[in-house]
């Protein structure tokens, strides 16, 4: 197994030039636009970690930095925001949504070999019975809210019968993979507002172009180390030596506690807490749920995931979906006794037919031992993943008028600054 390397702060920024920025972003911050979605007042914009320069890892990432530098995937997304003021059960405030991946397109009748990891099992991702039975997925992934996932199955299933008619009668059945996080610290989940049109349209808009990332689509409810976290992608590119091959990462991150937080190996989280509130605020105080969850060890969950050209089995995603949870671990998630942590990987490298009419087909498969790069890839393409919903994210009011401000991006400047 390759050493991963500890992040840091590198390239685009010397430490020198790290601190000017950060005096900087304090400086002009009260003068930029504001960002004023449900947030309850201006925001400072937002930045990507590697627009701040936090550089993590040695790998270069592709042109978007985003899973869809993996040709020929898609990602559509659909975020609803309706509503302040107290909970109603069943009617608002809603603060939810739903992300969904394409591996490629057709996929039901050219299949991608893929392979899951479970690194704590407090959650669901469904459909992953089938996934480990046949080593292949033939349908999008959805990720959303714990109480929405029966329907936004029904609304991949309503998608895909659509366009295969046949599913169902004289073609197979399907079992859509939905995975979940609890937004229900910000939003009433118990209207699972999310219908089988949203998730159409999220499907129908996929595009294969720059990902928006932070409070949208199944992101827009999240909170992630005491701050509000969501949507956040990034990927890798292999040199030509190591096969070209590129490796990308989506995250809804809703995981960790703050005082875990690490970033570029400085423990940002420690840091922010001890210096006090002026710049960014406590997590919100949480409901007699969240209280009992917390008693049992719960802190949220986060779903990982990993997609590569490289011509992988299943087996080999499996393991690059193992690798995932270390990129998790090096923004400081222990993954604690009531997290749920789910990473699936897919490979576009080959096509598994639907109901091959000949008794053999050929996969190119590469050599383990030439595998190394793509795990430490994945690493660091999970890492800057999280790290991004963090820092894209924008500060949000939910239920009950709880407000959970997103990490300052000048105070986490100056403390990467004074860390290194």
């Amino acid at each position: 197994m390759t050493l991963v390397r500890r992040p840091r702060v590198q390239g685009v920024l010397s430490q020198v030039r790290l601190a000017l920025f950060a005096a900087l972003l304090l400086a002009v911050g009260p003068i930029w636009g504001a960002d004023r979605i449900a947030s309850g007042g201006a925001e400072q914009p937002r930045l990507r970690a590697r627009d701040l320069g936090i550089v993590v890892g040695r790998y270069q990432p592709g042109p978007l930095n985003a899973i869809t530098d993996v040709a020929g995937v898609k990602v559509g997304q659909v975020t609803l925001i309706r509503g302040q003021g107290s909970l109603k059960p069943g009617e608002v405030p809603v603060r939810t949504g739903v992300t969904v991946v394409i591996p490629r397109e057709d996929v039901w009748r050219k299949k991608v070999p893929a392979g899951a990891f479970v690194l704590n099992g407090t959650g669901e991702m469904t459909g992953l019975a089938w996934v480990a039975e046949s080593g292949f997925l033939e349908y999008p992934i959805a990720l959303t809210s714990t109480l929405n996932v029966p329907r936004v199955a029904n609304g991949v299933m309503s998608w895909m019968i659509t366009r295969y008619p046949d599913i169902g009668i004289s073609d197979d059945t399907l079992t859509p993979v939905v995975a979940e996080c609890d937004d229900s610290r910000l939003n009433d989940s118990q209207g699972r507002h999310v219908s089988e049109q949203d998730v159409a349209t999220a499907l129908n808009g996929a595009a294969s172009g720059a990902v928006a990332e932070g409070s949208v689509g199944a992101g827009t409810g999240m909170v992630s180390y005491g701050f509000k976290g969501g949507i956040g992608t990034a990927s890798r590119r292999l040199s030509d030596d190591d096969g070209g091959y590129t490796v990308g990462a989506l995250v809804n991150a809703n995981q960790g506690r703050r005082e875990e937080l690490m970033v570029a190996g400085v423990p940002v989280g420690r840091l922010y807490e001890r210096e006090g509130a002026p710049l960014g605020s406590a997590p919100p105080a949480p409901t007699d749920r969240e209280e009992g969850a917390s008693l049992a060890g719960g802190e949220g969950s986060i779903i990982v995931i990993i997609a590569t050209d490289a011509p992988l089995d299943a087996r080999q995603l499996g393991r690059l979906a193992k690798r995932a949870a270390l990129g998790l671990a090096r923004t400081g998630s222990t993954a604690r006794h009531g997290s749920g942590d789910f990473m699936l990987a897919f490979s576009t490298g080959n096509i598994i037919p639907h109901y091959p009419k000949a008794r053999t087909f050929v996969m190119t498969h590469l050599a383990d031992t030439h595998l190394n790069p793509l795990l430490s890839a994945t690493v660091e393409a999970t890492e800057e993943a999280v790290l991004n919903a963090l820092t894209m994210a924008s500060t949000m009011v939910g239920r009950d008028d709880r407000r959970v401000e997103a990490i300052s991006l000048p105070r986490l400047m100056a403390l990467l600054a004074k860390g290194r």
